[in-house]
């Protein structure tokens, strides 16, 4: 296994100085020139799935790609239709250096807010990670706490690969989630819409109020009333 001891707190402000800006028609472009500028060997790509929804855990995942493999499709999961993003969710795994995942579920997303549940759960993901990384690229959100230089990078699942193959694994991982609650709590129809504030998952709340994966904090889910009793 590839040994390198982790980078000094004093190189997370180091400018990445050089590295092409114009990459966003091929997203390993992006990352081979932070390889090929920058230096680095083991690139770990950050994101997540569920900031916004209603209901369900914010999920994370950290993804370090090869350097000499391209895995074709490989772009913002969100663009990708559902059963592309399922045959490359599994060519990611079968390709990847090392892949991690962190989640945090809606509890803890109420007790500590969601930007925050998303930072831990990107931070749980990267320490889920076997391998060393000399460089973690996060999707737009800095993550507290760990010693290892990491960038944030706006749209950065529109310009990097690594970010990108992150985006996929958690989205995926996310969905298959939801479908689990969907068999316990089927009303809700968390199959079809996985949490977020359709009209049909509103309409299924005031008919049935919340259940234990719902997060009570956000706007819509509780009943004004009920709402300020919690509080």
């Amino acid at each position: 296994m590839h040994e390198k001891s982790i980078c000094p707190a004093a190189l997370w402000c180091a400018p990445l100085e050089n590295v092409e800006k114009d990459c966003s028609e091929d997203p390993f472009a992006y990352d081979a020139s932070l390889r090929r500028e920058g230096g680095f060997s083991f690139i770990a790509g950050v994101d997540e799935a569920g900031r916004g929804p209603l209901a369900g855990p914010v999920v994370a995942a950290a993804v370090i790609l090869p350097i000499d493999v391209r895995i074709a499709g490989v772009r913002d999961s969100k663009r990708i239709p559902k059963r592309e993003r399922e045959q490359l969710f599994w060519n990611i795994l079968d390709n990847a250096v090392d892949f991690g995942i962190g989640v945090v579920g809606a509890e803890e997303i109420d007790r500590i807010n969601i930007l925050q549940a998303t930072r831990q759960a990107m931070h749980r993901a990267v320490l889920d990670l076997s391998h060393p990384s000399d460089l973690v690229l996060v999707d737009a959100v800095h993550i507290p706490a760990i010693s290892l230089r990491q960038r944030a990078l706006v749209k950065g699942d529109a310009k990097s690969a690594s970010i990108a193959a992150a985006s996929i694994l958690a989205k995926v991982i996310r969905d298959r989630i939801m479908n689990r609650y969907h068999l316990i709590y089927p009303q809700y129809g968390f199959d079809r819409h996985k949490g977020y504030g359709t009209r049909a998952h509103l309409d299924k709340l005031r008919e049935y109020g919340p259940c234990p994966i719902h997060r009570k904090s956000f706007q819509n889910v509780l009943p004004p009333a009920l709402l300020f009793e919690e509080n």
